[in-house]
């Protein structure tokens, strides 16, 4: 627990701590000489990508150490020297093993045996591959109906195993295509593809050496997105302003500590990094965004043809008008009243803004996991177009993805809205019908199995009862599958939840060597800047059963679909075949192959980094959205989900939270010390947390302890998946159906 709330943690994101945090999980995982050599290869032009976040990798100034503390940690659990084989199948009932923590499920070490569950004797137990792909294939072809199948993604797969992955789907005939970014990214998709006609953000990783201001919004990049500390630095450095809005203080935020540089560290000299800091309430970013953009026009108003870029405005925008008018309707009473922050520090901010030339707007899931979660990423958007900050140097829109390759799955296809010129491309390429009905997406197919919709799900890769919202319906509606298939390289949670038949597959990771028939293979992967790069693992791989993703996905489809177009054994032999063949559906893929092949890779067309906006206007589209009312209940707090610096999405590494000063636990909800005294309660108190959803069901956790934190009054923060039986299944974004896991209305009681 935090000694002093204000201030938990004294030192500085990165530093010492970070080096002593990565030698120990090496050694904890008896990975060191895997794991250390692996870290020589990550992120380097000739090596493997990060199977961690999405930041992308310099291009003309790479280290050998181009690795974070959260990059070591995804490495060396992945090269860990422990096994999770049959002998500790025949040891253990899956009954025992779900009584098991996530953290202690995962860290027992590699699967290494494709395995089947056998219900009269309630263990996993080794199947050969041939069986397995027999019984996937059979059971799929016995459905009365293709929909009645969801595929997952997790958005670890390269660009070749998702791409295989999604034209298998489509040819057995649906667009049951949910993904992990439906739980976290769907929002910043849908907003910029309806305002900017690109569902992706429009800066370079150059573009941070040459901007102004950079506002990081709803993000914590010193925990989910360490490199990104470096390039703050640099901006930080040379004189630019770094907003940060965050309702946490967050301490990568703060000050910044590079452990790779040895002056600074033996100095212990940290850069300071935010500006301004402003902690708006839970869900107050709409209001705050509303607040700059009056400040913007009122200085227009004072100084006509001054402030804002007309002639952007008037050649490459619609709406403007429109959006002006709200704004400037919109009462700073209101704009105070649902921010949680006063009009002078609002202002101060957006001063910042009108100071810059060139402005860039970082965001993640703390702008998209809210009922208004598109609105806002829209008025992200509005705030860039006013100054023409879309499409030139040192500026744009930046959402910061998480999973290594969710933006690439994406691109080559992982969508359970299958655009059309994609389509018929594939069905010329593949001479097929492809289905036209919207699929599930992850809330959808969660209902859809619940009530006997879908009676088969396969998942390649993820942990989806953890990671999805109402947890307890989730693993109720996997129970009733009658074939649960998943993909993975360790064992979780959700591997537990069993339907009538459940497999597990066992896959090479990122950093292990693919040995396939044309020699050892490259797989790709495309960042959160739009950047393509090879990835080629060096590490024998942890098992000799161990199967590529790619390979699994090519014999599922091989064993149930009818024999013809394409040859899927050909594109495992070879994934320079999958490549052409993406390269012809996909036209921005021109010269794939060719194109890997030099260092660094290639960056994808960005329409709207060009300025050609592909949208139904043709321009880039300001938009208009009222201020929510987030107006509590007397006694009820607006709760969100955040990761603890010792963890990656659901997969939990320790049970220390170091830049938060928690060490030792998880079941921790964070409150501010008024909200503590007017409950009549303290520090360490055990408390019941109850949420209320919109279906008036109150869902409760329990044995949740009471941490006093530098909070906004009237929020509470807790850690998930902990926290996720909380979200309602009901409770999602209007109009990207992401559940609302940062917008949770609760209470606290004794116990």
């Amino acid at each position: 627990m935090p000694d002093d709330p204000k201030n938990p943690y004294q030192g500085p994101a990165g530093g010492w701590g970070a080096l002593a945090a990565s030698a120990e999980i090496i050694t904890r995982e008896k990975a060191i000489a895997r794991g250390s050599a692996a870290l020589l290869r990550v992120n380097q032009k000739d090596g493997f990508d990060c199977p961690g976040c999405a930041w992308p990798d310099p291009h003309d100034h790479r280290s050998a150490f181009e690795f974070c503390e959260n990059g070591v940690k995804a490495v060396v659990w992945e090269s860990t020297s422990k096994r999770v084989d049959a002998a500790f199948f025949a040891k253990h009932t899956v009954c025992e093993l779900r009584k098991k923590s996530d953290h202690w499920l995962e860290s027992q070490g590699r699967l290494v045996n494709p395995l089947a569950y056998d219900p009269k004797t309630d263990h996993f137990a080794p199947i050969p591959w041939s069986e397995a792909f027999e019984t996937i294939g059979a059971t799929l072809r016995s459905l009365d109906d293709p929909n009645q199948a969801a595929f997952y993604t997790s958005g670890r797969a390269s660009n070749e195993a998702a791409y295989l992955y999604q034209l298998f789907v489509r040819m057995f005939g649906t667009n049951n295509l949910p993904d992990c970014s439906n739980l976290c990214h769907e929002s910043s998709g849908v907003g910029l593809t309806q305002t900017i006609g690109i569902g992706k953000g429009t800066v370079s990783l150059a573009d941070f050496d040459e901007a102004d201001a950079i506002f990081v919004i709803g993000q914590n990049p010193g925990t989910n997105h360490p490199r990104m500390l470096s390039a703050l630095q640099g901006a930080a450095r040379r004189g630019a302003q770094i907003v940060a809005i965050n309702p946490l203080v967050e301490r990568g935020l703060e000050k910044f500590l590079h452990p790779q540089e040895a002056g600074a560290m033996l100095c212990n000299k940290a850069t300071p990094i935010a500006t301004a800091y402003l902690q708006p309430t839970i869900g107050g970013d709409l209001a705050l965004l509303t607040g700059i953009c009056k400040h913007i026009l009122a200085a227009e108003d004072a100084a006509p043809g001054t402030i804002l870029d007309h002639a952007f405005i008037d050649e490459h925008t619609t709406s403007f008008a429109e959006f002006a008018e709200s704004v400037r309707a919109a009462d700073w009473e209101t704009i105070e009243t649902q921010s949680g922050l006063r009009s002078s520090q609002i202002q101060e901010v957006a001063d910042i803004y009108l100071q810059a030339k060139s402005v860039i707007c970082c965001w993640a899931m703390g702008l998209t996991q809210h009922t208004h979660g598109v609105a806002t990423i829209q008025f992200v958007v509005n705030l860039l177009l006013m100054r023409g900050n879309i499409g030139r140097p040192g500026a744009g829109a930046c959402p910061v993805r998480g999973h290594s390759n969710v933006q690439g799955n994406r691109t080559v296809g992982i969508n359970h809205h299958l655009p059309p010129a994609f389509g018929e491309k594939m069905e010329k390429l593949y001479d097929f019908k492809a289905p036209t009905t919207h699929g599930y997406d992850v809330v959808e197919a969660i209902k859809a199995m619940n009530d006997g919709r879908v009676r088969v799900f396969m998942a390649l890769g993820g942990n989806l009862v953890p990671a999805s919202p109402d947890t307890e319906l989730t693993a109720a509606a996997l129970e009733k599958t009658e074939l649960a298939i998943h993909v993975a390289t360790k064992l979780n949670r959700t591997h537990l939840v069993h339907g009538k038949q459940a497999l597990i597959l066992p896959c090479l990771g990122r950093t292990e060597i693919d040995q396939q028939v044309a020699g050892p293979q490259v797989v790709t992967v495309e960042d959160s800047m739009g950047d393509v790069h090879a990835s080629e693992g060096r590490n024998a791989p942890a098992g000799e059963q161990l199967l590529s993703e790619t390979a699994i996905v090519a014999n599922i489809a091989a064993a149930t679909l009818p024999p013809g177009k394409p040859d899927w054994r050909g594109f495992v032999a070879d994934y320079a075949t999958i490549r052409d063949h993406i390269e012809k559906v996909l036209p921005i893929f021109k010269d794939y192959n060719a194109r890997i092949a030099e260092p660094g890779g290639f960056s994808l067309k960005n329409t709207a980094r060009d300025r050609e906006w592909i949208t139904g206007t043709g321009k880039a589209n300001f938009t208009v959205a009222a201020i929510p009312d987030l107006t509590l209940p007397p006694g009820r707090l607006r709760l969100m989900t955040i990761r603890s610096h010792d963890q990656y999405n659901t997969t939990i590494y320790g049970n220390d939270d170091r830049y938060r000063g928690i060490k030792g636990q998880r079941t921790v909800i964070l409150l501010n010390v008024a909200d503590i005294a007017n409950r009549e309660m303290a520090a360490s108190d055990a408390v019941t947390i109850t949420s209320f959803g919109p279906d008036g069901r109150g869902r409760q956790v329990t044995g949740f302890t009471i941490v006093p934190y530098d909070i906004p009054e009237g929020c509470a923060a807790a850690y998930f998946p902990e926290a996720n039986p909380l979200v309602a299944i009901d409770s999602v974004a209007a109009g990207s159906n992401t559940p609302v896991s940062k917008l949770i209305e609760i209470e606290i009681s004794r116990g």
